[in-house]
């Protein structure tokens, strides 16, 4: 017997995060009995439904790099209709993945999709402090001093940020670095010191980039890419 969440995620749903929350929401059932607890426990051999779908265990991981155009949400699914990143996978691609974290609506670049939950949740733990750079362009004078300021960390209403990576490319471009995974918080980091972002893209993720994937498309992982991320 297995704590529930950590099933979801081993089933490649979603993180364990993630799991907490589907669970709590009422919105999985074991042996047909909706479970709200987080100390729940169960096995591989129980029918473990989430949102009415059961679980298979088992199945082969899948591992795929996606340059997200704006406009998308990164979710499995909208229920306003919006498009997702699984979109850009095609009608004819049937496996189940998942999003590894986040890229709000308006942002865009590389975002991974894994059925693989126990790598999701290992690569969005705050404790591994995996590395994100985004490309930032921004309307606002950028300064020394403020690049200081998003260098040593920023307090934001959540707490203050840890230190970045900052680099400035040209008068309105600027690539930063950072090891945590709060909403919006490359945005928000920003507008603290008065800069208002124009577009944001994510160029790297944990050693990955966008090399070779134009916007909108897709690639599988190399085994080499996978063990390097596991590594992690």
């Amino acid at each position: 017997m297995e704590r529930l969440q950590k099933l979801i995620a081993r089933a490649g749903i979603c993180s364990r995060r993630r799991a907490e929350e589907l669970i709590t929401s009422g919105r999985v059932a074991v042996d047909g009995q909706i479970v709200t607890e987080l100390g729940a426990k169960a096995d591989v051999h129980q029918k473990i439904r989430v949102d009415g779908k059961e679980l298979t265990f088992g199945a082969e991981k899948i591992y795929l790099l996606v340059n997200k155009p704006r406009g998308y949400i990164c979710t499995a699914s909208d229920d306003r209709g919006r498009k997702t990143v699984l979109d850009l996978l095609g009608e004819n691609f049937s496996e189940r993945v998942y999003p590894v974290g986040r890229l709000d609506f308006d942002s865009e670049g590389l975002i991974l999709l894994t059925n693989d939950g126990d790598l999701t949740n290992a690569l969005i733990h705050p404790r591994y402090g995996v590395s994100k750079t985004y490309r930032v362009k921004i309307s606002g004078d950028i300064t020394a001093d403020k690049l200081e300021r998003l260098r040593a960390g920023i307090e934001l209403d959540d707490g203050p940020t840890a230190p970045a990576e900052v680099h400035q490319f040209g008068a309105d471009t600027v690539d930063i670095t950072i090891r945590e995974g709060r909403n919006r918080q490359v945005r928000r980091m920003f507008a603290a010191v008065g800069c208002n972002v124009k577009r944001l893209r994510r160029i790297r993720f944990a050693g990955l980039t966008l090399s070779g994937v134009p916007v909108g498309k897709f690639r599988a992982l190399t085994a080499d890419e996978v063990a390097a991320l596991k590594k992690l």
